[in-house]
């Protein structure tokens, strides 16, 4: 009976070592690239920009927050303007496009002098040459800029997350952010000084309701049983995720707070999903370069 009992307990021991390992490897640590340097392009912008780390040319598109759109050359984003206004609760699109223009400026300015870059190479969905890569970027007074644009009101809370540089949470660091956007707004800082109060309430309801009419499309062709797009694993939210057959509400979210994932296969180290369920779901994702 005692031999029986160690044995089983060896056998726990030896799974917890293999999922814990396994967590650590799929929580691909950030590197650190000092001494960086912006690299002027056309397509830069408040939360997505080319550097120069050291030999390397890198896209980075910040962690946690999202700068309103500079211009709409595609349907995307001109639906992500879209969603910015409402949620800023901005009169026009054209008031966005120009505050996603002050953002980018911003971003220039505090990156005037050489900072410094955090990244673990995760994928991030965009349409340049040039594979583009979540990160963090401190200044060289030692700021996150992505805390400084939402504290000056010129972005919001938004995107995919994980546990900073400086070992903040992803949870904990949503809810500063988050604190940081609502001084933002009571300080009429930044897009907040033309937002419209009245509005506000009524567009983001707006915003809602059409999010929830994609998602229930989504759904239909997806139990339908016909070809549906697919989605970013990196930035697809909650609702997108269940509207995937095999998704409920737990694993949607264990898969949100396993991101980043470097490629649509790392999806097999969250909990819930074994072989034969990764080979249901995986047909309906993609990260960036690797769209099938």
């Amino acid at each position: 009976m005692k031999s029986k009992l160690i044995r089983i307990l060896s056998e726990i021991i030896l799974i917890l070592a293999v999922f814990l390992l396994t967590a650590q490897l799929h929580a691909a640590d950030l590197q650190a690239f000092n001494s960086c340097v912006l690299k002027e392009n056309k397509s830069n912008d408040g939360d997505s920009f080319h550097v120069v780390a050291g030999d390397r040319h890198l896209l980075v598109r910040l962690y946690f927050v999202d700068c309103p759109e500079t211009s709409a050359w595609a349907k995307s984003d001109a639906r992500r303007l879209g969603e910015q206004m409402n949620h800023f609760g901005l009169p026009s699109v054209v008031d966005t496009v120009h505050f996603g223009k002050l953002a980018a400026r911003f971003t220039r300015d505090k990156l005037s002098k050489p900072f410094t870059l955090y990244t673990a190479f995760a994928g991030a969905p965009g349409r340049s040459a040039v594979k583009r890569i979540y990160g963090f970027v401190e200044t060289d007074q030692g700021e996150d800029l992505a805390s400084l644009l939402v504290a000056n009101g010129l972005a919001r809370t938004y995107g995919v997350r994980r546990k900073t540089p400086h070992g903040i949470a992803h949870d904990e660091m949503v809810l500063r952010l988050g604190d940081m956007e609502a001084a933002a707004m009571l300080k009429r800082s930044g897009i907040w000084a033309k937002s419209d109060p009245e509005r506000i309430v009524a567009l983001r309801a707006q915003q809602r309701i059409e999010e929830k009419r994609l998602v229930d499309i989504q759904v239909q062709v997806t139990a339908s049983g016909l070809p549906t797009a697919k989605i970013d694993l990196n930035s697809a939210d909650r609702a997108q995720l269940e509207a995937v057959k095999g998704i409920g509400p737990s694993l949607a979210a264990k898969i949100v707070a396993a991101r980043p994932f470097s490629s649509v296969a790392e999806l097999k180290t969250v909990k819930g999903i074994g072989e034969e369920k990764y080979k249901q779901l995986s047909p309906h994702f993609f990260i960036s370069a690797d769209k099938k």
